[in-house]
């Protein structure tokens, strides 16, 4: 009766939890990485009565979680990986929306502004038509500094994620930690929940840093980042923490604290969340920033050169028509020579837009790219009778620098910012030529004067009256110097302007030379400018304005669809992974159900073995007592 009892009470006991463990199973099935937990059940010790060996009934041995670390490491792995992947396309797409929209995109003034130009040179004296020039000018000239001062704010943007990243990375390490020490070295004996729970954590702490977790012996977990650096080993918990960059510091970097040293996280081995806005700033914000100054100062200063061929309506020579910034040169925190270095363009066609790297060895400067420390061809010595020269770049070293000093040179990150326009009055444009060619009335042969052009601006007696008189139909002189042999169709010059005769000359036939006059409609120089935009200015005379600045948009399209293309890769391969986790772990509620309704009956059967030991004691008390 006695062993009835007690059978039936194990089995309610043991039911009742199994049941109470279903139950929990069904409360979580909406908690994000619970584990399904398993009841184990063992016969409980038997007991030898004499006669024979008879069973006690059931107890359970263990509540354990159902859960597979391989699959579990794969899911971290690949969760890591999507959460970088979705942060570089999302901020790509930013950066592409900025130059592909057509309201915040330069294609469409900068077309504005040429055709502005091309109207000028329709009629050339019109005040109105000038008019539209500086207006488009200015549009221009602002949209390059809305443009630029957009990639500065996506910038912030970053030092403000790494912020707030380097808090929440060290919040989720240090409880982690904390975890590793409540759950101790006995995996066998831990909390199923407490451990859910720490994968949980683990897994948003990767989605931040990217990286691995590792068990050690006895079930203590370790996290590392993708390049190695450890974030929590036992109940150990690294610091992270932001640094300014040695030549930048308005950008901010990735440190880790550790046994009182600070430790940069190379940017190339981050992964998750902090290595997506990394990747970003390095791989899509940066080139792009320097190709829009690139942009910006191919079309400022080639515009500005054709400008300057041409004289305004007051009878000037033009000046420049924008404004635009110079190379950067930021010295490393660390130098500690004298030195400082300062940059200005040269050869447009031989401009590159990447970063480079300027180092002393102790007798000579050394150049380097940025990104991936390639060696760039440089010549000169630094001084300013033979300036450095890189990448279509002079750079002037004044004061002595120190062995190892580093310098880091930005051709065009920030030049778009500093655009702008430098005339404000009409008259001030210069859409005529400066010299203007005639042939003398008197003139007996055919000759004709066309194409005068300006090949020197600068020449002092560019604009001094000159005649050209021919002797006989092979010889003439300028202002009576020469004689000089002519060959038809070849070019005349002199004080910086030539020609060219169409038909033939004859003996004392005359061409004068003289300064346009004030107010001219003359639009030679207006048709010079209109061109500017097919200039062959980059890669060595090869690509144009306009080829360049498509060829702008096109990278930028590139970079956000590559990160397109990964992110839907990616976002498959971690779909597949949660499917495997889901299938071993996640809580089915057709399989809850079916085990809920069968320890329920369970649960009744061993209700009614105790209905019926209490009969049986019943019945015994009944017989004694009569």
């Amino acid at each position: 009766m006695s062993s009835v009892l007690s059978t039936g009470t194990s089995a309610l006991l043991a039911f009742q939890r199994a049941l109470a463990t279903t139950s929990h199973n069904v409360a979580n099935i909406k908690t994000p990485g619970y584990s399904r937990q398993s009841v184990e059940f063992a016969t409980a010790d038997p007991q030898n009565f004499g006669y024979g060996t008879m069973g006690n009934g059931t107890r359970i041995t263990d509540i354990r979680r159902v859960a597979d670390q391989l699959a579990i490491s794969q899911l971290l792995d690949g969760s890591g990986e999507l959460a970088r992947l979705k942060q570089l396309s999302s901020m790509a797409d930013r950066v592409d929306s900025l130059f592909s929209n057509t309201a915040t995109n330069v294609a469409g003034v900068w077309s504005n502004f040429f055709d502005s130009v091309s109207g000028l040179s329709s009629n050339a004296s019109g005040s109105s038509d000038r008019q539209n020039v500086l207006d488009n000018a200015g549009t221009l000239a602002n949209r390059f500094v809305q443009l630029n001062n957009s990639l500065d704010t996506l910038s912030q943007e970053v030092n403000n994620g790494l912020l707030a990243g380097a808090t929440e990375i060290n919040r989720l390490a240090a409880e982690i930690a904390q975890l590793n020490g409540v759950i101790g070295g006995n995996l066998s004996n831990a909390a199923p929940d407490l451990l859910d729970r720490r994968d949980q954590l683990i897994g948003n702490l990767v989605g931040y840093t990217g990286g691995t977790a590792v068990i050690q012996d006895g079930g203590l977990m370790n996290v590392y980042t993708g390049g190695g650096h450890p974030l929590v080993v036992g109940t150990t918990a690294s610091k992270v923490t932001t640094i300014t960059d040695p030549y930048q510091p308005e950008r901010l970097q990735m440190a880790l604290q550790s046994q009182g040293q600070t430790i940069v996280l190379d940017p190339k081995t981050m992964g998750g969340q902090i290595g997506g806005m990394l990747e970003f700033r390095d791989t899509v914000l940066t080139p792009a920033q320097a190709e829009l100054g690139k942009m910006a100062i191919g079309m400022a200063t080639t515009f500005n050169q054709a400008h300057r061929q041409g004289v305004d309506l007051y009878g000037q020579m033009g000046t420049d028509l924008f404004t635009v910034g110079s190379p950067r040169v930021s010295q490393h925190a660390a130098n500690t020579g004298t030195a400082t270095l300062s940059a200005s363009f040269g050869d447009l066609s031989a401009l590159d837009a990447q970063n480079v790297v300027l180092r002393f060895d102790g007798s000579a400067w050394l150049a380097t790219r940025a990104d991936t420390g390639a060696t760039v061809p440089m010549t000169g010595t630094g001084s300013a009778a033979d300036p450095l020269v890189i990448n279509g770049v002079s750079v002037v070293v004044s004061g002595a620098p120190a062995t190892h000093d580093r310098f880091l040179l930005q051709p065009t990150t920030s030049v778009a910012g500093g655009m702008g326009v430098a005339i404000s009055d009409t008259s001030r444009l210069a859409a005529a030529a400066p010299v203007k060619g005639a042939a003398a009335l008197a003139n007996t042969g055919t000759g004709k004067v066309s194409g005068v052009a300006v090949a020197d601006v600068t020449n002092p007696d560019l604009r001094t009256p000159a005649s050209v008189v021919f002797s006989d139909a092979s010889t003439y002189t300028i202002d009576g110097n020469g004689p000089f042999t002519y060959t038809p169709g070849q070019t005349v010059s002199a004080n910086g302007w030539s020609f060219v005769l169409d038909g033939a000359p004859k003996a004392g036939d005359t061409f004068s030379i003289t300064p346009t006059p004030v107010g001219s409609s003359d639009n030679s120089n207006a048709l010079r400018m209109a061109k500017v935009e097919d200039a062959k200015v980059f890669n060595g005379g090869t690509v144009t304005l306009n080829g360049a600045l498509g060829g702008l948009t096109t990278q930028v399209g590139a970079a956000a669809r590559s990160a397109s293309y990964s992110l839907d890769a990616q976002q498959v391969i971690t779909d597949q992974a949660q499917a495997r986790r889901d299938s071993i772990s996640g809580v089915n509620l057709d399989e809850e159900a079916a085990d809920m309704l069968r320890l329920q009956q369970a649960y009744q059967a061993a209700s009614q073995l105790i209905s019926t030991a209490d009969t049986m004691f019943q019945t015994v008390l009944g017989a004694v007592s009569r």
